[in-house]
């Protein structure tokens, strides 16, 4: 599975994606994760399974949601707490649940 992190510049979400990382790789799972800026997503939205985008950018999620919906991609709002936790395990976790179909 491969993960997409949208935030407003790509860079607010890299503590988390390595923490996600470091989880994943712990837990022996086969993901890629990355990080963008929502201004990329259009070129980079259809190399990934799932994409979570920050809470710092819930305004434009209505938006990322249509575009991902477009190309048949799972998408979901970072729960606000693994994200202010930087809970790597939470967000693979939440990314795991999209994937299958879940919220």
């Amino acid at each position: 599975m491969k993960i997409l992190l949208v935030c407003a510049a790509g860079m607010s979400t890299s503590l988390l994606v390595q923490k996600m990382m470091d989880y994943v790789k712990a837990s022996g799972f086969d993901i890629q994760i990355d990080s963008a800026g929502s201004e990329l997503i259009e070129e980079k939205i259809t190399d990934y399974e799932v994409i979570l985008v920050g809470p710092q950018i819930r305004h434009r999620y209505s938006r990322l949601e249509e575009m991902a919906k477009e190309k048949n991609k799972k998408i979901g709002l970072i729960d606000q707490k693994v994200y202010g936790l930087i809970d790597g395990k939470g967000a693979v976790e939440q990314a795991i649940k999209l994937n299958e179909g879940g919220q």
